[in-house]
């Protein structure tokens, strides 16, 4: 069990143990939520109102009558403090999503916030693309997950890679307290180090995963804002940060994205001339050609004519 959790304003005063508890009692019971993006979750939200099942609770933040749950899972919901009252019932202050067979504590739809926990098919292409690559090659003695938001990254390379230390970073308290959480559910102690990149982390990494944020986000909310380059910015400069810290053989999983303009993809470009400045080799290819099509209608996209966001899967290896 972790120790107290450090949350921040959003999760305060969540409990830990109770917490624990409660995912035990989801696992056990079967419970299961596929997160979609922000705007399937809208629309699904707005076919009504109140929900009536644990589902619509934890998974599609609806607010949901107490006396509908499961008298125990009503204890343990109120015991974790995950729930507040509101006109109607309950409305639930986390989600809880089952990735590759876990389950994972994250922010409540909808992740306005800035310092929100964001989980949704991104992550699940991450995860594929981790389990895919460790295929290849899962020897490994280090292994840090930059930006672990709620630590899909490092919780799923536990399982094919055995190395002698995981560690995750975040600059955001409350991705690390989720994140911290959803590894000890899964069995994994990590070192958590809350901070910017590897400013923190001591020592080479034989294994870095990283899925930054890659969309032009006008609030500039931390795990959304991907910076200049058409949202690619900060994606490059995580991959520049990394690859000198990478051990000889050491690898940089990256997933992100690419905005693509006239058929030409820049990011693609700019991380090929980081790679060879750092003495990497890079693998790259799209994961998927058309991700958060919606964002194209937004100003920056229009005015650059940007044709579509493709998830790409990069692989930057220390010679």
């Amino acid at each position: 069990m972790p120790s107290a959790t450090a949350w921040g304003a959003m999760f305060d005063p969540c409990d830990d143990a109770a917490l624990l508890d409660l995912l035990a009692a989801l696992d056990s019971g079967g419970y299961d939520f596929v997160t979609t993006t922000p705007a399937t979750h809208a629309r699904v939200v707005a076919r009504s109102g109140h929900g009536t099942t644990l589902r619509d609770l934890l998974g599609w933040s609806r607010i949901v009558p107490p006396d509908a749950l499961d008298p125990a899972l009503r204890t343990t919901l109120e015991r974790a403090k995950v729930v507040e009252t509101v006109e109607g019932g309950w409305r639930s202050r986390i989600r809880v999503t089952r990735l590759r067979g876990r389950l994972f504590v994250h922010s409540p739809f909808p992740t306005d916030d800035p310092n929100a926990v964001f989980l949704g098919p991104d992550s699940y292409r991450f995860a594929d693309f981790i389990v895919e690559e460790l295929a290849r090659d899962s020897i490994c003695r280090n292994v840090v997950d930059i930006g672990t938001g709620s630590g899909v990254g490092v919780i799923v390379a536990s399982g094919p890679a055995s190395p002698a230390r995981f560690a995750m970073t975040d600059i955001n308290p409350d991705a690390l307290a989720c994140a911290r959480i959803n590894a000890a559910h899964a069995g994994l102690h990590v070192d958590a180090l809350l901070g910017e990149g590897l400013a923190d982390f001591a020592g080479e990494v034989d294994l870095a995963l990283a899925n930054p944020p890659y969309i032009i986000d006008e609030g500039e909310r931390a795990y959304r804002d991907g910076g200049g380059m058409l949202g690619g910015q900060v994606s490059l400069d995580m991959a520049v940060e990394i690859a000198a810290r990478l051990s000889p053989g050491g690898r940089l999983l990256l997933y992100t994205g690419s905005a693509i303009v006239a058929g030409i993809d820049g990011f693609k470009a700019a991380l090929r001339g980081a790679a060879a400045d750092a003495g990497c080799t890079l693998r790259y290819r799209e994961l998927d050609p058309d991700v958060f099509g919606e964002e194209l209608d937004r100003p920056a996209y229009a005015e650059a004519n940007v044709e579509r966001i493709a998830a790409v899967g990069a692989v930057l290896t220390r010679r």
